[in-house]
């Protein structure tokens, strides 16, 4: 087992790896930007290197700085949290060719499922449903795109190659807009991604998003540790996961969840991951794949009792997964609540000290935060300032649990969600499950402010 590992990122996700080291005996490697100097993980760490200004290209983002310091430092092993450079190929590239263990899958991985058209083909090899598309990247000739939208069938959702996070996304409803969609969101990938390739997928009108997580180490063995259901979001970006994911059947949760476990047998994956699907009468279609952990992992862990973070060192130090896919039971449900620094309900960022911060405590009531009473949020980074979840033997229970677990919250100083969240907790749709990716915009719209 390491001694020593590198936390490369910032935030709620480092103040849990954090924890997870300590738990696992393993010295921790702080790296910050000096808008985060302040922070508590910073002052937790066994050492911290402030390796740049607050530009995350100056620091977070920094390849250089962040091997330097793990060379300075004597780390053995590199975890890059969520975001940032925790997908980027290059760096788990470089974070090998250094000598040091890079927590998560290999670049091959990394670079196999990042690109959107790679991975939808990997699936479709691998037996995984896809949504119905373009075979490729989509040509340059116009003729042949409209062919290709024809077969498809309209509305169509034209998707950068290289995108992810909700950018590089156009929904066409017609023809006569194709030509002019597939231009202007190429030009936007290259920009963005530095990839312009573009590809085409039928545009599912009420689908609901839900995900399966699994975990794969270096012996093929690979098992999935059931699903969450993330549906509830905005702009393509999440506000409220929950695990299991209310009202599918778990006969069809457990086919999809087996092909997911044989894909990553089968391209030789290793770590955590999690496969994205749309949802749309009973048929399962693949969309992604996330190379990492992700920021609601933590409803999977108390439905399971797996603690997902020390499975990635584990399995990266060379362990076997201590569990067969038959030892996962999933038990009660548990609710993750994204708080944000942000105004409620127009979005915009609210940066600023923190004049109060009272998160809940209670039965079945966990918090992932890095915030406390005079902590500076700094306007530099996402706007997420914690995770409240709750588990409970039933979703009844753990919606219940909730709610009064966001009652007691108190932030001030700043704006954040959390009236938001008070407000869906007592939702009707929201409380029956199961509600499409586009409720919550349509609830906005009918809820204006």
């Amino acid at each position: 087992m390491f001694k020593k590992i590198l936390i490369a990122n910032r935030g709620e996700i480092a103040l849990r790896i954090q924890r997870a080291c300590r738990e696992m005996g393993i010295k921790s490697v702080v790296v910050y930007s000096e808008a985060d100097r302040d922070a508590k993980y910073v002052k937790l760490a066994d050492e911290a290197v402030c390796i740049g200004p607050a530009a995350s290209a100056q620091s977070y983002l920094s390849m250089t700085a962040i091997i330097a310091t793990a060379e300075v430092t004597d780390a053995e092993a590199i975890h890059p949290g969520y975001g940032f450079l925790s997908e980027n190929a290059d760096f788990a590239e470089r974070v090998e060719n250094s000598g040091f263990t890079f927590i998560g899958p290999t670049s091959e991985s990394i670079r196999l499922m990042g690109d959107k058209v790679s991975a939808k083909q990997a699936m479709i090899k691998a037996g995984v449903p896809c949504v119905p598309g373009s075979e490729g990247a989509l040509p340059d000739d116009p003729k042949e795109i409209i062919r290709q939208a024809r077969a498809v069938g309209y509305p169509v959702i034209i998707k950068a190659a290289g995108g992810g996070g909700g950018r590089g996304m156009r929904v066409v409803h017609t023809e006569a807009a194709l030509i002019n969609a597939v231009q202007t969101t190429k030009a936007e990938a290259g920009a963005a991604f530095g990839n312009p390739e573009v590809y085409m997928e039928k545009f599912l009108e009420n689908p609901r998003h839900v995900e399966i997580q699994i975990l794969a180490d270096t012996h093929k063995n690979a098992v999935w540790l059931g699903e969450r259901d993330c549906s509830m979001q905005r702009r393509h970006q999440k506000i409220i996961e929950e695990a299991p994911a209310p009202g599918i059947p778990r006969r069809v949760i457990e086919k999809i969840g087996d092909r997911c476990a044989a894909a990553c047998k089968r391209m030789g994956y290793r770590g955590a991951g999690t496969f994205e699907f749309l949802y749309e009468n009973g048929e399962f279609y693949f969309i992604e794949m996330n190379t990492r952990v992700q920021v609601e992992h933590p409803v999977t862990e108390l439905v399971t009792g797996i603690d997902i973070v020390q499975m990635q060192i584990r399995i990266a130090a060379g362990e076997k997964l201590p569990f067969a896919q038959r030892n996962i039971v999933m038990r009660g449900h548990a609710i993750e609540c994204r708080v944000n620094a942000e105004d409620p309900y127009k979005f915009t960022p609210s940066p600023g000290r923190i004049t109060m911060w009272h998160p809940p405590g209670g039965p079945g009531i966990r918090v992932d935060s890095h915030a406390y009473t005079n902590y500076y949020v700094p306007p530099n980074y996402d706007s997420m300032i914690g995770k409240i979840i709750a588990h409970g033997d039933t979703r009844d229970q753990a919606l219940a649990r909730m709610r009064i677990a966001l009652s007691e919250t108190v932030v001030e100083g700043i704006l954040t969600n959390i009236p938001l969240h008070r407000e869906l907790m007592v939702d009707a749709k929201f409380i029956e499950g199961g509600t499409s990716i586009h409720y919550l915009e349509g609830w906005m719209s009918q809820h204006k402010r």
